[in-house]
């Protein structure tokens, strides 16, 4: 008997200017406080999906290598496997256009891709609310890759009230990030492990989490107003905030290196010279920076005394999820 061919989704990566960092349940991946992102063009993740009666175990290949399938994978497919009524095994083949745990959110664009593409071929259609809740049980971040432009990820208390939804797509405000790429290796310790020490070991956790309800409801009031500035601003202290963490955590630990110390004096200087930009760090030594198109030249220039032009990304808002052909198909 003949099996059906892949249904495939492409997810962008997103990078969160209101940081999500710390669970308030590890099973269900309910964050510990509410989150806002902007969606990327230039990083995305492409998968397939085939749900296949003659399969024993679900497989997953990755860039054309057959890895073992991990705990998230499984419980996505668990997950549109029970909504859909059906107990087949899967065939899951991914193509990741960002660096692997590096902090530039591959997990994010991964899980987002997997969550549209079982559900399809599992004969599901479900609109973005209930996918980014699939998407949110592999990694939380992924919730808001479902959608384009400026995102908020509604922490909630329960995965119905868990969810993410569009709150300005087109984006209507100029802005680009600017990725610099310090470090395309694996961290030594992962999203999940520095977030947990960091909710049971710093003193400063409480306070952090309201301070990031306070952050989440005037960077929607900026986005709404179109104030760059705040945006900007408010990005840059959350991401601070959130690492202070890491520093605080027992034992301390953190994720920049030398080299993310020098894209931080280098918007420094920038601003101190008048150019306008801000800097926003996720898991993982690599810096992105916020700015506007009037400022994108002089910002790459600075930054190419330092560093490679390859290594140097700039990024557009990004589209939401979609379904597309088989990309091995020329």
């Amino acid at each position: 008997m003949k099996t059906e061919p892949l249904t495939w989704a492409q997810a962008h990566t997103n990078i969160a200017l209101v940081k999500y960092w710390g669970k308030a349940n590890l099973e269900l991946i309910i964050p510990q406080n509410s989150s806002l992102s902007l969606t990327l063009d230039h990083f995305y993740t492409q998968t397939g999906v085939q749900f296949d009666e003659y399969l024993s175990a679900d497989q997953f290949w990755l860039d054309d290598q057959s890895i073992p399938v991990s705990s998230k994978v499984k419980r996505c497919l668990d997950v549109v496997r029970e909504l859909a009524g059906i107990n087949q095994f899967a065939k899951v083949v991914s193509y990741n256009h960002v660096p692997n745990s590096a902090g530039l959110a591959s997990s994010a664009s991964a899980f987002a891709a997997l969550a549209t593409a079982a559900s399809r071929a599992a004969g599901l259609h479900l609109d973005g609310k209930q996918l980014s809740r699939i998407a949110r049980r592999g990694s939380g971040s992924s919730t808001r890759s479902i959608f384009g432009g400026f995102v908020e990820w509604h922490g909630g208390n329960s995965d119905a009230t868990s969810y993410a939804e569009p709150i300005q797509d087109p984006v209507t405000m100029d802005i680009k990030m600017i990725t610099v790429i310090l470090n395309r290796s694996q961290k030594s310790i992962s999203s999940s492990n520095g977030m947990q020490r960091s909710v049971t070991t710093s003193p400063y956790y409480p306070i952090w989490r309201d301070q990031a309800a306070n952050d989440l409801i005037n960077i929607k009031q900026a986005i709404y107003s179109n104030e760059f500035t705040n945006v900007g601003e408010i990005a840059e202290t959350n991401a601070m905030r959130m690492h202070s963490l890491t520093l605080s955590a027992d034992p301390s630990f953190t994720y920049f290196n030398a080299d993310s110390l020098t894209v931080m004096n280098v918007v420094h200087h920038l601003r101190q010279n008048g150019i306008e930009c801000y800097f926003t760090m996720d898991a993982g030594p690599n810096v992105k920076i916020l700015c506007q198109s009037k400022n994108e030249q002089r910002i790459q220039d600075e930054l190419a005394n330092h560093f490679k032009p390859q290594d140097i990304v700039v990024c557009n808002p990004g589209p939401g999820v979609k379904v597309i052909r088989d990309p091995r198909l020329k």
